[in-house]
């Protein structure tokens, strides 16, 4: 957390700071569920920094490792061995391996493509300096305190474990990691909203979630 003093570090601990160890296995489900249209944001704005500098290598290399790539496969019912596939459609094909109350279920995709209206109204700018961010360990604290949920005993939340445990040693390598990648393009406070309506989405998917 140390890398991250900018106005976004404070929503950063925020959500680290919500009720992760108490969640129910149904809203651990809700909370995959949200962080799918997240990981749909991610991948947006990936593409978005790697179309404003198309010629940065290491941007062409945090690519490969989100987008049509294999690290995640092989996963029962989500991706078979040597399977290509972007991070956010791992995470889609994850939420049809076990049931989620249809109300909640409902909830979720209005409070996701809401979030996806809000988030894509944001500068291009933004968008990309919002990989670093993520990827420079803003994300790898939000793992680490998802984690610390007690339950994760369906076939959605292990692979929804499998997940996050994964980016966890993909972002915190100092020097091979996604984070060494993204370094260069240094994120401002213009973040912020991004940060804070991911914030808001995990929020309205758990409301549990606050204290």
């Amino acid at each position: 957390m140390n890398e991250m003093a900018l106005g976004y570090a404070s929503v950063v601990e925020e959500i680290c700071g919500l009720n992760w160890k108490n969640l129910r296995q149904s809203q651990l489900s809700s909370v995959a569920w949200a962080y799918y249209y997240f990981s749909v944001q991610f991948r947006e704005n990936l593409q978005i920094a790697y179309q404003m500098y198309p010629h940065d290598q290491q941007l062409q290399m945090l690519v490969r490792e989100e987008c049509q790539t294999d690290n995640l496969s092989p996963w029962p019912g989500v991706a078979l061995a040597g399977e290509t596939l972007d991070h956010d459609e791992f995470m889609k094909r994850l939420l049809t391996l076990s049931p989620i109350d249809l109300t909640e279920k409902l909830k979720i995709e209005v409070a996701g493509h809401l979030y996806l209206s809000h988030t894509r109204q944001a500068s291009d700018l933004a968008r990309a300096m919002s990989i670093a961010s993520y990827e420079c360990g803003g994300l790898e604290a939000v793992f680490k305190a998802i984690l610390q949920a007690p339950d994760w005993e369906t076939p959605l939340l292990a692979a929804f474990q499998h997940f996050l445990v994964k980016h966890i040693a993909f972002d915190s390598d100092p020097d091979a990691g996604h984070g060494a990648l993204i370094k260069h393009l240094v994120p401002d406070d213009r973040i912020r909203s991004l940060w804070l309506d991911f914030r808001d989405l995990l929020v309205t998917a758990v409301p549990d979630l606050v204290i």
